[in-house]
């Protein structure tokens, strides 16, 4: 059995963290054991360039790692960088430290568990796997025994053919490729014998699905469908959905599967139709509000998130107060926004006029000030209606009853809900609880169990 101890460190996207998820299920069943960064030998980050930030974290977590080889030469230590920046950067890479001795892209992770299994037998090596696969491999679904998780997460596709211009990600992960329908339906089956309550299909495009060369003639929403009649299924979930392949049956299915939750999240990116055209989104804010018209009078009680660039080169003042309006139109209940910044290759790098980093970061500052007050004022009509809340786990907020445990999970609209329960009662990840709710902080909704 290996003695060596694995470590990883999770940047980005959910698909990172199921990737990751993934090749720590590998790892043990190849007798590695995890353990915390100070305790590992070998040291994984897997990681994302789709902003700046996560990028130059990795480099510093390099560092880091050179330094506690330093203090301890006898552990012999192995550092491993995948996902997006190894696939953007290369072999380069190895230059930054002696320690990396392994670079695998974002279409070898079901190749990394045997290659740190042969670097740590091997010490001397150093291995890149960097090659784009022209067929998506399946790789073996390790489902451990033990406590169930509530929620559970099945990548059905990966990389993207969109190529907008701001985004890195076709040429980090890839041209799109679908998984077959049988080998996802497999998963989700496994998943939810195991125990899992709910799913959630990930892709860079869903919508997507299969509307490539590996496809199998399954569209997103048959696929939908044919996953929420898995016996045992409470919630369904997806992302991401790129407006412009928003199907009608997909609308459609808000309104006809039950167990399809009321939440969405939609990437608008900006609410002016000339930056619009100028990311190469393929849709005007227009056609954007239809659909979210269109989602709403499918399933009234839909909550919509969404994805914002502020500052994209050439946006004007009037440019971004369009994207305000825009935001208050479509009534987002939350927001991932950004003040863009240059990814290397892609053609937004190009543009001429681009907008200071001052000026950016304040236009940036009021959106969020108008999504924060949005978001509290969405949690606020909440309190007083009862939910159907999905537990995770304890909660970090210590209870507000003496006799109760304090329990966290989420609505069927996605929003976290703290919970306060009696002491006496039984409660695992994955119970359905009715909740009253009595009030919300700033990101989340608080309530007591209802009794029976």
């Amino acid at each position: 059995m290996p003695s060596a101890r694995f470590h990883i460190m999770t940047f980005g996207c959910q698909m990172n963290a199921n990737d990751s998820a993934w090749l720590a299920r590998a790892l043990r069943s190849l007798g590695y054991a995890q353990a915390e960064r100070e305790e590992a030998e070998i040291h994984i980050l897997n990681t994302c360039s789709v902003r700046g930030k996560p990028e130059n974290k990795v480099y510093t977590e390099l560092g880091r790692i050179r330094l506690l080889a330093a203090a301890a030469p006898e552990k012999k230590i192995l550092a491993c960088v995948g996902g997006c920046v190894a696939q953007q950067m290369g072999e380069k890479m190895f230059r930054r430290s002696k320690e990396l001795r392994l670079i695998f892209g974002t279409d070898a992770v079901a190749l990394a568990p045997q290659a740190i299994d042969f670097l740590v037998k091997h010490p001397g090596q150093r291995l890149s796997l960097l090659d784009f696969s022209p067929e998506l491999t399946e790789r073996e679904q390790r489902i451990e025994l033990g406590r169930p998780a509530a929620s559970a997460f099945v990548n059905i596709m990966q990389g993207c053919d969109n190529f907008c211009a701001y985004c890195i990600v076709p040429y980090v992960r890839g041209r799109q490729k679908s998984r077959k329908t049988p080998a996802i339906l497999e998963e989700c089956r496994a998943l939810l014998g195991r125990g899992a309550r709910e799913i959630t299909l990930l892709g860079q495009n869903v919508n997507a699905f299969a509307q490539d060369s590996q496809g199998d003639g399954t569209s997103f929403a048959a696929l939908l469908r044919r996953v929420a009649a898995l016996p045992g299924l409470a919630r369904l979930r997806f992302m991401t959905s790129h407006p412009k392949d928003m199907s009608q049956e997909l609308i459609l299915a808000f309104a006809e599967l039950p167990n399809l939750a009321p939440h969405l999240h939609l990437p608008l990116q900006a609410g002016s139709d000339r930056i619009l055209r100028a990311m190469g989104r393929g849709y005007t804010l227009e056609e954007y509000l239809r659909l979210t018209r269109a989602l709403r009078a499918a399933r009234p009680d839909l909550q919509l998130s969404t994805d914002i660039i502020v500052g994209f080169p050439g946006e004007s003042e009037e440019d971004f107060q369009a994207t305000l309006t825009a935001m208050q139109e479509a009534d987002f209940c939350a927001s991932f926004s950004f003040a863009y910044s240059d990814r290397p290759g892609t053609k937004a790098e190009g543009l001429p006029d681009k907008i200071p980093r001052p000026l950016a970061l304040e236009r940036l500052a009021r959106l969020q000030a108008w999504q924060a007050a949005n978001s509290a004022r969405i949690l606020a009509a909440r309190v007083g209606s009862q939910a159907q809340v999905l537990v995770e786990g304890p909660s970090p907020r210590p209870a507000t009853q003496g006799d109760s445990l304090s329990w966290q999970g989420k609505d069927a609209c996605g929003f976290t809900v703290h919970i306060n329960a009696p002491h006496s009662l039984d409660i695992a990840p994955g119970a359905l609880l009715t909740v009253k709710i009595n009030g919300h902080s700033n990101h989340a909704l608080l309530g007591t169990l209802c009794r029976a």
